[in-house]
């Protein structure tokens, strides 16, 4: 599915994981630190830093000192990500036309249900009690 979606994103030069990225950062409110993305994007912090270095090499996002505690960085999404994160909605929403043209609208909805109820902290919270 990377692969499709990737191939979609291509002409604007973004991979669907470094779209993500962006999208999370302005649905965290804009200023998010590393921890909280990470969180938020149910990835560990290690593979979240390796993500982000590309975007920062970039100039798509900035990280800097969190002035609160002064231990963690926040991350911020630069005038020319946003225009790169805008470049890349037309190409979104086409690849989402087409994935529902060919599995279908009821069942690309069902699917986006399961896995916003599997990428829930919900979720999270009932797979970690379980025991293996």
């Amino acid at each position: 599915m990377t692969q499709l979606y990737d191939a979609a994103l291509a002409p604007c030069g973004l991979t669907v994981s470094q779209r993500s990225i962006l999208v999370h950062i302005q649905r965290l409110g804009g200023s998010p630190t590393m921890s909280e993305l990470a969180q938020a994007m149910v990835l560990d912090r290690s593979a979240l830093a390796r993500n982000v270095k590309p975007l920062e090499r970039d100039g798509y996002l900035v990280q800097k000192p969190n002035a609160a505690d002064g231990r963690s960085r926040l991350v911020e999404v630069t005038a020319s990500g946003r225009a790169k994160l805008a470049e890349s909605n037309a190409l979104w929403r086409k690849a989402q036309r087409r994935f529902e043209d060919v599995y279908g609208p009821d069942r690309a909805a069902a699917l986006r249900v399961a896995l916003a109820e599997i990428y829930s902290d919900e979720f999270a919270q009932a797979f970690n009690r379980t025991a293996l």
